[in-house]
């Protein structure tokens, strides 16, 4: 009987999510990757800041293993949001590589720490603020794949690419007029559906 290599299992699903949030961002422009695409501002380039930020939080603080990164938009005195955007002056190359700099040093704690390691969220209430390692890895690996799941309709919305990367699209294999004809049964479904509800 096979043993489980439970940190092995919960490392790939991080990594895929990861590179598949990096995935969406390339052979876009400045433009493109910041462009806010829904009602709430959400954008490309923003998520990966957030996401580099959860990583060095839960990952690296929670567990006394400081990062040393400036991260202002997590500050006390940010303003809401801050962390779902790119300034201007925040470059997509710096965002990158602050998220690549971020996987190594979860990597590092993954790599160092049992996965019932007890660390503490400095951002959650005293007394409820204790998680194991094992809890707030599976924290971060949700977080990183709804994220990545966002991306996959942004991108979409932006030039028509989908999936998980540039080899795995996880559809069927179609061409335009295939979903151009499907997406019109959709609506037509669901245009059939709200006339009886």
């Amino acid at each position: 009987m096979l043993t489980p290599d439970v940190k092995a299992d919960l490392r790939f699903y991080l990594q895929s999510a990861r590179d598949a949030l990096m995935w969406k961002l390339e052979g876009l422009s400045e433009y493109e990757v910041r462009r806010p695409l829904t009602p709430t501002g959400t954008n490309l380039l923003g998520l990966v800041k957030h996401a580099a930020g959860v990583e060095l939080g839960y990952l690296g603080d929670t567990f006394g293993r400081p990062h040393g990164e400036p991260l202002p938009w997590l500050a006390a005195d940010a303003e809401p949001n801050a962390d779902m955007w790119a300034t201007a002056d925040e470059s997509r190359a710096w965002i990158t590589g602050l998220y690549r700099r971020a996987w190594e040093h979860a990597n590092a704690t993954i790599d160092a720490l049992p996965l019932d390691t007890i660390g503490r969220v400095p951002w959650w209430p005293d007394g409820r603020d204790e998680v194991t390692l094992h809890h707030a890895l599976t924290r971060v690996i949700a977080d990183t794949q709804r994220h990545a799941g966002h991306a996959d309709i942004l991108r979409e919305l932006l030039d028509g690419a989908v999936g998980m990367n540039e080899t795995n699209t996880s559809l069927p294999p179609a061409d335009s007029s295939w979903w151009t004809e499907y997406r019109n049964r959709l609506e037509s479904a669901a245009e059939r559906a709200s006339r009886t509800a």
